[in-house]
């Protein structure tokens, strides 16, 4: 009888080309998390849809959370990993719906980041079990996020980069007191630790990508903006009329006097 390896035990292969992968088949069931750590730091702010509208491509990119992430199309949980954020390029996003999972071998390549956010349940095994079980999968960076700095992972923001078959640390820097970041290069963004939250920032735009509040209120703003430049040229033109009317009144008062001269 063939034993089973625990999950931590699994190794990953090379993946085969996409031609010879295999195909069929679906992810087990997983209970989603109920602690509510996704929800306010992925989802309420919109960490993660601001970053797939960043990214494009939908076809071929994928920004998704709580996906399974196997080397092939399992059985059963075991040699499964479902990490809360995964970012994968130049993949087939419809087979991963369909699957409810990320099979390597399908794929023909291992997602490019993923990330986890900070659970009293699963620090530990963030650290080092999925931290060793990532980069046998060969996910080129490996994120940890806890809101609460250093209560339940050794710091509030850590990164590492596939080098070799090993992950080897990002350095996170400090811009200032309670403001953290440290750049990631499948992103092209660099990945912020500010005031317990979570937030992606654009060099390239000289900007953060916008939460859905700030979205929202910029919005509001350009519309207001709108509005009293509206306004602005409409007074504009109102008070033109009234000058050229004003114009047209004094000529007509000069040609009457000029008439009753003569």
């Amino acid at each position: 009888m063939t034993t089973v390896p625990a999950a931590s035990e699994v190794l990953i292969h090379p993946p085969p080309s996409r031609e010879d992968a295999p195909g069929g088949g679906r992810f087990p069931d997983f209970p989603p998390r109920t602690d509510m750590m996704n929800t306010t730091h992925l989802h309420d702010y919109g960490n993660q849809p601001t970053l797939r509208i960043h990214l494009g491509d939908f076809e071929t990119t994928v920004v998704l959370g709580e996906v399974p992430i196997s080397w092939d199309v399992p059985t059963s949980r075991v040699g499964v990993r479902v990490p809360d954020l995964l970012v994968a390029f130049r993949i087939r996003r419809a087979r991963i719906i369909e699957q409810k999972g990320y099979s390597i071998r399908e794929q023909g390549k291992a997602p490019d980041l993923v990330l986890e956010v900070a659970s009293d349940s699963t620090a530990r095994n963030d650290e080092v079990g999925k931290r060793r079980d990532y980069a046998r999968f060969g996910i080129t960076e490996y994120w940890l996020f806890d809101p609460d700095w250093g209560r339940r992972y050794a710091a509030g923001l850590t990164g590492w980069t596939l080098v070799g078959d090993h992950y080897e640390p990002i350095a996170v820097r400090r811009y200032a007191p309670e403001m953290y970041y440290a750049w990631s290069a499948v992103l092209g963004l660099y990945v912020c630790w500010e005031y317990g939250r979570l937030r992606w920032y654009d060099p390239a735009a000289g900007s953060y990508l916008l939460t859905h509040d700030e979205e929202r209120n910029a919005r509001i703003a350009a519309e207001v903006w709108r509005d009293v430049a509206k306004v602005q040229r409409n007074a504009a033109e109102a008070e033109r009329e009234r000058a050229e009317a004003e114009v047209r009144r004094l000529r007509d008062e000069i040609a009457r006097l000029r008439g009753g001269d003569e």
